[in-house]
């Protein structure tokens, strides 16, 4: 009987009872979101990955020199200039290839049975390396050319990129020899280099 008066008493002391606590718990679990906001969440401040803060090595400015020669390294007529060079090496280096593996190499067609000398053959194989060379090369620039234009245009780097600089390149190549051959280089540079960029990326 005391034990149920002093209950009722300490109920009366106390009209919130229980539901006192809920207040408590909701400001407990707002806080702890608010803590999560800052460590993982949108407030979570960025962090100034200096190495000389982190203890490392530090890095000086950049000089007006440099900065200048990192905007003509990243230059459209840089890159294509780079890609007029590698084509020119890669198509004069696969033209020799072929020429050297080709029998027919420095025959003159006038006089098939004459067996041609290494002064012919080695003729031969130079103008039809320069010839690789020189369309890699034309090939090379356009296709780096008008990438790096599209890149820059569209604002994004992407395989649609290449993609549309392969039916530019394509397409520009094969109008020499009508509308047909243009449309089908087109969509041929344009898969090719859709599956180059798949296979890279």
């Amino acid at each position: 009987m005391a034990a149920s008066t002093r209950a009722a008493n300490a109920a009366a002391s106390n009209p919130q009872g229980p539901a006192s606590v809920g207040p408590s718990v909701d400001n407990t679990t707002l806080q702890y979101s608010m803590i999560l906001e800052h460590l993982i969440g949108d407030k979570r401040p960025v962090k100034d990955l200096n190495p000389a803060v982190m203890g490392g090595l530090p890095v000086p400015p950049k000089s007006d020199e440099q900065k200048m020669i990192e905007r003509g390294m990243e230059s459209c007529a840089f890159k294509s200039l780079l890609a007029c060079v590698g084509g020119f090496v890669l198509g004069g280096a696969f033209g020799v290839f072929t020429a050297g593996i080709d029998t027919n190499v420095g025959i003159d067609p006038k006089d098939p049975l004459r067996t041609p000398t290494a002064r012919e053959v080695l003729k031969d194989m130079g103008q039809r390396g320069m010839s690789y060379a020189k369309n890699f090369a034309i090939v090379g620039a356009m296709f780096s050319c008008t990438e790096c234009i599209i890149e820059s245009h569209r604002g994004k780097s992407d395989w649609k990129n290449a993609v549309y600089s392969g039916c530019v390149t394509g397409g520009a190549i094969g109008f020499r020899a009508g509308l047909k051959a243009g449309v089908l280089g087109c969509g041929g540079f344009a898969a090719f280099s859709a599956a180059i960029e798949y296979y890279l990326r």
